[in-house]
């Protein structure tokens, strides 16, 4: 599937993806892929999962995977399918203590939480859960307090309404980071150039950049990117030209 504003799009089956996609030539070019179930309604956990496994055979950089994850079972299949991190949304907001509980069966260091954002009728920023579907009651600030206190090693921060369009990070996001935030922050949504993920890197409150955009709509984008942000002194190993040596 691809997602503009979280508006979904079929474009194939994994045997479209595994031909279109040469993962084992992406993966110079990224440190991490995140891979998402966004099915909406009941998830195929196994089906997913026999999809991620088929992914990994040729990537050969860490996977964060997630989607609906409700259990440590869910979480289990995940990271015997393949992913080294388990991706968690909804439970952030309405179970904390299957966070706790996920922490203690595998490390903070394996669990992203995953907040989407969207600016909203009075122009105030809203978390939303269950795929972008459903509003999170309460004030970002606020959430963003808690969440510092939950055990997992990163969040990912995703703005809706950049989400597909290629038009740059919202960086405004950012703003309402508490200053004591102690967790590695990866922003997402809009990239869809080197320059806008330069931007975002150049932010002292940004650990890392995420691309959809790049890796789906611009041919050799990703490798590009990459080369540009090394050419502008970004501390990226250059895994192209090793590769080339």
């Amino acid at each position: 599937m691809l997602s503009r504003n979280f508006r979904l799009q079929k474009v194939g089956d994994l045997r479209w993806l595994q031909k279109n996609y040469n993962f084992s030539s992406v993966a110079f070019s990224i440190d991490e892929l995140i891979v998402l179930d966004v099915t909406r309604g009941k998830k195929e956990i196994v089906t997913f999962c026999d999809h991620l496994k088929s992914l990994t055979e040729g990537c050969f950089v860490p996977i964060a995977a997630g989607g609906g994850v409700r259990s440590i079972e869910h979480a289990k299949t995940l990271l015997r399918s393949g992913a080294d991190k388990v991706v968690i949304n909804t439970p952030l907001f309405n179970n904390p203590e299957l966070i706790n509980n996920l922490a203690a069966e595998f490390g903070q260091q394996c669990l992203v939480a995953s907040l989407d954002i969207k600016l909203n009728d009075d122009k105030k920023y809203q978390l939303w859960m269950e795929n972008g579907t459903k509003p999170v009651p309460g004030d970002l600030s606020d959430w963003l307090e808690k969440i510092n206190g939950y055990p997992v090693g990163e969040i990912y921060l995703n703005s809706i309404d950049q989400d597909g369009t290629g038009q740059g990070f919202d960086l405004k996001m950012l703003d309402y980071i508490p200053e004591s935030f102690s967790i590695s922050v990866i922003i997402a949504g809009g990239a869809g150039k080197h320059q806008h993920l330069a931007e975002g890197l150049s932010d002292t409150r940004v650990d890392a950049v995420a691309t959809a955009h790049l890796f789906n709509f611009v041919g050799d984008g990703l490798k590009k990117a990459r080369q540009g942000l090394v050419k502008d002194n970004f501390e990226l190993a250059d895994w192209v030209s090793e590769k080339m040596l």
